[in-house]
């Protein structure tokens, strides 16, 4: 809105600090930038309110004319520009109104507190009241001396016969004027506007008075144009005695002018030109500025000593010169036609004040360099060390009769300065102290305005402005002061009626009262702070919440909440609209409101006061905590909740103004619900607004309204859309502006030192009741989206999405706030409940923006809620590749490749998973590890065989589940480790290990058909079965078909039962034979045959003979035939005589036939 302004405590452009010791041609300065950019306007001034009609045509509703002398006059960047004090007297009203425009007006501002306007022949002087709750003001009208000039306000003095710092009445103040021609008038009370003297003072050759300056002693000093400086004492007998102040006289004044000019040293001439004089009251010392030097006086009641003459224009024009120019290649050049004129002279803690400019006719453009000398007063020297600095404004050299500008400097303590002209004040710094304020310049540019005159009143710049008055700039990074309005309020409550006092008097009396009402006393230490009594503020808080004291800090946590809701909620008593709506005991800081309706500011500014006060008296860090909505909540993030809601305040009345009807509807549905009476001198915003604390219950009835358009009205109206962009934007405003002070102020309600553990953090925003902010956020995306959305043209969906973004985003971020408040360890469950809670909000408030297409809203969310799901989401419906390998990089600390990876695994993409750039291959193959079922896929893709086949072989030892897969990884394995470019003799040893397994794995691959489809298995289905599974398959009953192929598989697979198997293989052995042996009919008819050829066609012969035939050792393979003859497993075999006999018989045949 505005140009960019440097602080002029940033080393850039027209800030130029120089500090010189041992001033002369061998001095160097140091280097830096030289020039000034030219500020233009900066500030645009809108059309201001004459001084009559201000008061009355603001408001349309007749507010009363004390609550509005502090209404913001122009815009301003850094600054507030208000008016200041109470209403103008109405004769001064009169004369500005009656005024033409061309008629030459003056003001002058005393700092005691007096203004004087010079208004063609007349004088008016009346008291400037702080306060807007005052009578009249007083003012005299006094005419002055004729003259052939115009009249000025620099030749109007005022002095007091009382002390320094005491109120003055009319009596005790005399004023004197003088005209360009000399002519004195003397007043020597106002208390007579008719009882004057009158002189005349014989300036000589020097034809015109510059200013006239009450001094010590109720004296006055007269100067010239050409610097003549001429003492008026005014005597008890009504004389007036004068008297000429003494010159400076040089070594060489006495040779005349022609001589002295060849050594460089003017004597005193009628070429010297006065630019400005200083009373400094303190040291009781008069000083001249004049166009080549600086004079000083000490007085007493009645004479002068001249103490000090300085050669200002020899010392600085080099100076000055090379600060603004000094950087340029023609410097040399350039410093022989530079032209300097010094304009004014005031003084602050670091000394004497000159206001230079300069310019050098041949720049183009050429622009005027107004630069601020600081110079070190020693008494009877100035000091050698100078500080230069080079401000910022650069305005356009037009003619040197134009240069115009004044010096002020309001507060002796600090290092702000301010420039100004007819048209603009230029706030500065001196450039000498550690901080200063941004500088910036303030345009009074309406019409017919301009600035009458400056000074200052309790250390505050105060302006004469023709269209507004008296105006005050104060700064708005001063958060620590007290607003205007409240600062007058609290002067005038100290001698207010009522027990008031009492609070005020020694704590002596404070131990009866504390236990009574320690909320009230609190807030006496807090208004005593609030006048920088800190000391007093510290001893009553010392006092009311001893550190002794266990019960002292829930005192205090209630106290302090008290005070923050009552600053907030404070009734606009000074308002006589409200004057019978204010409860009798209105929780107000004192007997009239601090406060004034829609003050929302200045509700802000008091807030960080309170702050403030907490910090300096030490009671912020005990603060503990709070009920509030149900629950306990830490006292400091109350407060900070109390500011976010004035916020929220100030951003729903700015829609206010701009959407009355819709507001108003809300706001009289709020009143209803809360069952509040609008008195008839008030409106129901009136009674809305002020109590803040309440301003969230607005967002339900902004909805309840909306839905009620959104029924009655047609769906082709304008009011039909528009009712829902005007909701989604009043309440995105409102939540913005909280969440915005939150973040921004958030140090202010930081703790120091190790935060003790807090309750759960619920911010105002994030509450889930009926009525929440919560809640009201879920209903309006509800309306949006299933009402609204589908009805609108694509501009206002769009319009509709970005306001929902933004509901959204303040929605998660209550959610954030809430779960980083929960300490993990300690309440993991409600931790893990939330977090929950949240998740699923987050997916259902995304997705609804994924499925509606909106794209870019739904990555703005879920790339700051880290929503990794919807951003994977997206960019799979957008296919955009590129965006997920910019969010694997982002979101590399959160593991965000690894949740995609697994995102694919899960959605069945695995040709996706495997198909990743080169870039994303490491974090690929770390995934993998955990994933080995695909790695060796991703192993093979990178060439890495060895790695492949150890990955294969390692998934086939793991592999039970499925037999078919386990055959085709140990195939698969062997297949890399051929290929791979393992030794001959490695290779060989893999392979035969390998293929060990794959001859285990034959017994199961050959289980015959029929047996498979009797117990119905099927090899591609089949887990990988353990060798003793394969035995009883091998030798079951359902194997009908059996043979002594298979027995023998069942023997052979003894081999591969391990030991940690709880099998006994000799035991098993026994079985298998067993069942072997009852495969056969041993019964026989006669019992005479040979039994070893009877018996030869039998499964258990046929399995001994293909034993023998493998070159096993019957002996040491077979059990003893008596075991054999005694299992339990041959049934009736056991009693079979034959049988045993025949048995018997192929054991000596086959067993003796080995030995």
């Amino acid at each position: 809105m505005f140009p960019a302004i440097p602080s002029p405590r940033t080393t850039g452009p027209g800030s130029r600090r120089v500090p010189l010791v041992g001033i002369g041609p061998n001095s160097t300065p140091r280097a830096g930038s030289r020039r000034g950019q030219s500020l233009g306007s900066a500030v645009f001034s809108p059309v201001l309110f004459s001084p009559v009609s201000r008061r009355s045509s603001l408001s349309s509703r007749g507010t009363p004319t004390r609550t509005l002398p502090h209404h913001s006059i122009t815009e301003s960047v850094n600054y507030d520009v208000r008016t200041f004090g109470s209403s103008l007297p109405v004769k001064v009203m009169e004369a500005l109104t009656l005024a033409e425009v061309d008629d030459q007006l003056s003001v002058h501002i005393d700092e005691g507190g007096w203004a004087c306007l010079v208004c063609k022949e007349k004088l008016l002087v009346w008291k400037i009241t702080l306060s807007p709750v005052t009578k009249l003001a007083v003012c005299k009208e006094l005419q002055l001396p004729p003259s052939d000039f115009h009249w000025s306000a620099d030749l109007v003095a005022v002095s007091y016969s009382a002390a320094s710092g005491e109120a003055h009445s009319v009596q005790a103040v005399a004023v004197m004027v003088a005209t360009r021609e000399g002519s004195i008038r003397y007043w020597p009370s106002l208390a007579g506007e008719d009882t004057y003297t009158e002189i005349f003072v014989d300036l000589g050759g020097d034809r015109t008075c510059r200013f006239l300056t009450a001094v010590q002693g109720g004296s006055f000093i007269l100067a010239s144009a050409g610097s003549q400086l001429i003492r008026l004492i005014p005597e008890s007998s009504g004389k007036i005695h004068q008297h000429v102040l003494p010159q400076g006289q040089g070594m060489l004044s006495g040779i005349g002018r022609r001589v002295s000019s060849l050594f460089g040293i003017l004597s005193p001439s009628s070429d010297l030109m006065l630019a400005g004089v200083l009373w400094d009251r303190r040291r009781s010392s008069f000083y001249s500025l004049t166009s080549s030097n600086v004079n000083k006086w000490e007085l007493d009641d009645s004479s002068e000593k001249l103490t000090c003459s300085w050669d200002l224009h020899r010392v600085l024009k080099e100076n000055i010169t090379d600060a603004i120019w000094g950087s340029e290649s023609n410097y040399e050049v350039i410093k022989e036609g530079v032209n300097i004129q010094y304009l004014d002279l005031k003084q602050n803690c670091d000394g004497l004040l000159i206001l230079a400019a300069a310019w050098h006719p041949a720049d183009s453009p050429c622009l005027i360099y107004y630069s601020l000398i600081t110079v070190e007063d020693n008494g009877c020297q100035m000091s050698d060390t100078v500080t230069v600095e080079v401000t910022q404004y650069n305005p356009p050299f037009q003619s040197e009769d134009l240069i115009m500008c004044r010096l002020m400097v309001p507060d002796f303590s600090n290092q702000t300065a301010y420039l100004y002209t007819e048209s603009a004040v230029y706030v500065c710094s001196t450039g000498t102290g550690k901080f200063s304020l941004p500088q910036e310049k303030i345009v009074f540019s309406a019409q017919g305005d301009g600035i009458l005159g400056a000074g200052s009143c309790g250390s505050v710049p105060i302006l004469f402005s023709r269209n507004s008055g008296l105006v005050s700039i104060t700064s708005r990074e001063s958060m620590s002061l007290l607003a205007e309005d409240m600062e007058e309020s609290l002067a005038s409550s100290v001698t207010g009626p009522g027990n008031e006092s009492m609070v005020f008097e020694t704590t002596t009396k404070n131990e009866t009262i504390a236990q009574e009402d320690k909320t009230k006393l609190l807030k006496a230490a807090f208004l005593q702070y609030c006048r920088k009594d800190l000391g007093h503020a510290q001893m009553m808080v010392d006092e009311l919440f001893s550190q002794s004291d266990l019960d002292s800090d829930a005192e205090l946590d209630r106290a302090v909440t008290q005070i923050s809701v009552d600053l907030i909620d404070d009734y606009p008593a000074s308002d006589p609209r409200w004057a019978e709506s204010v409860p009798e005991e209105a929780p107000g800081l004192s007997n009239t409101s601090l406060i004034i309706l829609h003050q929302l500011e200045d509700k802000m500014k008091a807030h960080c006061l309170l702050m403030d006060f907490l910090h300096q008296v030490g009671l912020f860090g005990r603060l503990d905590t709070s009920p509030v909505r149900g629950t306990l909540m830490a006292t400091r993030l109350l407060l900070c909740e109390h500011a976010e809601k004035l916020s929220a305040t100030i951003a729903l009345k700015n829609h206010h103004s701009r959407l009355p009807d819709l507001v108003n509807a809300a706001i009289l549905i709020a009143l209803n619900k809360r069952e509040c009476d609008i008195p008839g001198s008030l409106t129901p915003a009136d009674v809305f607004f002020r109590e803040v604390s309440q301003v969230d219950t607005i967002c339900e009835c902004l909805l309840d309204h909306e839905e009620q358009v959104l029924r009655d009205a047609p769906l082709d109206s304008v009011e039909w859309a528009e009712v829902a962009v005007n909701v989604n934007t009043i309440l995105k405003d409102i939540l913005q502006a909280a969440s915005h002070y939150r973040q921004n102020r958030s140090s202010m309600y930081r703790r120091e030192e190790p935060p003790r553990k807090e309750p759960e953090y619920i911010p105002w925003t994030a509450t889930s009741s009926p009525a929440g902010i919560r809640t009201a956020i879920i209903r309006q995306h509800g309306i949006i989206l299933k009402t609204v959305y589908p009805q609108v043209d694509s501009h206002l969906r769009n319009t509709l999405t970005e306001q929902l973004v933004t509901l959204i985003d303040c929605f998660l971020d209550g959610y954030v706030s809430q779960l980083k408040s929960l300490d993990k360890s300690s309440d993991q469950e409600r931790y893990d409940n939330l977090e929950m809670e949240y998740l699923q909000k987050r997916s259902e408030l995304l997705s609804a923006l994924l499925t509606l297409g909106q794209y870019p809203c739904a990555a703005s969310l879920a790339e700051k809620y880290c929503d990794f799901d919807i951003l994977v989401q997206m960019c799979e419906q957008m296919g955009n590749q590129s965006r997920l390998q910019r969010y694997m990089t982002q979101f590399a600390d959160q593991n965000f490749s690894d949740f995609l990876f697994r995102w694919y695994l899960e959605k069945g993409k695995r040709g996706k998973l495997l198909s990743q750039p080169l870039s994303q291959h490491g974090q690929l193959a770390n995934f993998l590890q955990a994933h080995e079922h695909l790695s060796w896929l991703h192993e093979i893709s990178n060439k890495e065989l060895v790695k492949a086949h150890a990955t294969l072989l390692s998934l086939a030892n793991m592999e039970t589940r499925y037999f078919a897969k386990k055959k085709t990884l140990l195939g698969l394995s062997k297949l890399a480790a051929l290929a791979s470019d393992l030794s001959e003799d490695a290779l060989q040893e893999k392979i035969e290990a390998m293929a060990e397994q794959e001859r285990f794995l034959l017994h199961q691959e050959t289980l015959p058909e029929q047996l498979l489809a009797e117990r119905e298995l099927s090899l591609s289905a089949m887990p990988v079965l353990t060798a003793p599974q394969l035995i009883s398959l091998y030798i079951c009953d359902e194997n009908r078909r059996a043979n002594e192929y298979d027995f023998k598989k069942a023997l052979d697979l003894l081999e591969y039962i391990d030991e940690e198997e709880d099998v006994n293989i000799n035991d098993l052995k026994l079985e298998i034979l067993c069942r072997a042996l009852q495969r056969d009919n041993w019964s026989s008819s006669d019992g005479k045959g040979d039994p070893i050829e009877e018996s030869k066609g039998s499964i258990f012969v046929k399995i001994l003979q293909k034993l023998v035939k493998d070159g096993i050792q019957l002996s040491d393979y077979l059990p003893e035939v008596n075991d054999l003859l005694q299992a339990d497993h041959l049934g009736s075999l056991k009693s079979n005589p034959y049988f045993e006999f025949v048995l018997k018989a192929n054991y000596e045949y086959y067993v003796q036939g080995q030995m």
